[in-house]
């Protein structure tokens, strides 16, 4: 079954913002006295605003407003830092990699659980790239949830089997695959149960080559 589509996650995959995401939970954190390390913060990748909440208050009970405040202020220090962003902040080997995924005729999505990933896309000057945006306001259950990777397949209009999803976190590596999509692991988490892993990202890859060695492996499978 040929590959039709390239779906992306955001953060780690196309740019890396995971550094203005962990300043603005620290110092949400540091504003109401919980401690919260780097460490911490890796157990966040990939999941929703909500549930990173609720991951930093280790059990923690506030109320549904005092949450509502918390996460607004989270995200107005967030929005400070990626207002930064430029064309220069793609990670190495995107360009290419989006260019040449065009050229051969493949629809590109993104799958993101940030609400922000068109105004990132925008400030990497990307926005154009892409035929549908899935973002943090498409679907009711975020990842690890499918659902996400599920309405990008479908607007995309190709089966989520035929797309190709690359991510970076395990929980989305796991959305993916509960979606019945095929997965690209990138860099240096959780992702080699991956059904292809890319420790440097995007860098050097090829898409021919994703693709050759995509089908290698089912013809040894099969």
């Amino acid at each position: 079954m040929a590959i039709r589509a390239f779906v992306f996650d955001l953060d780690g995959v196309i740019t890396d913002t995971a550094e203005y995401h962990y300043r603005a939970w620290k110092r949400l954190a540091d504003d109401e006295r919980i401690p919260f390390t780097r460490e911490d913060n890796d157990a966040l990748r990939g999941v929703s605003r909500q549930e990173s909440l609720s991951r930093l208050l280790k059990g923690r009970s506030i109320s549904e407003s005092l949450a509502q405040e918390w996460l607004a202020r989270k995200n107005a220090h967030y929005l400070e830092y990626i207002n930064q962003l430029s064309p220069q902040d793609r990670l190495p080997g995107v360009t290419a990699f989006l260019n040449a995924t065009r050229g051969a005729g493949l629809k590109l999505g993104i799958a993101s659980a940030s609400k922000n990933a068109r105004l990132v896309l925008d400030r990497l000057g990307l926005t154009g790239r892409f035929d549908v945006i899935g973002n943090g306001h498409s679907v009711a259950n975020p990842k690890p949830a499918p659902d996400l990777f599920l309405w990008v397949a479908e607007a995309l209009q190709v089966p989520a089997s035929e797309s190709l999803v690359f991510e970076d976190a395990e929980a989305g590596i796991d959305a993916a695959k509960c979606a019945g999509c095929l997965t690209v692991g990138i860099g240096k988490a959780k992702v080699n149960h991956a059904d292809i892993y890319l420790p440097n990202g995007l860098e050097n890859a090829n898409p021919a080559a994703i693709l050759s060695q995509l089908e290698a492996d089912r013809s040894t499978r099969g």
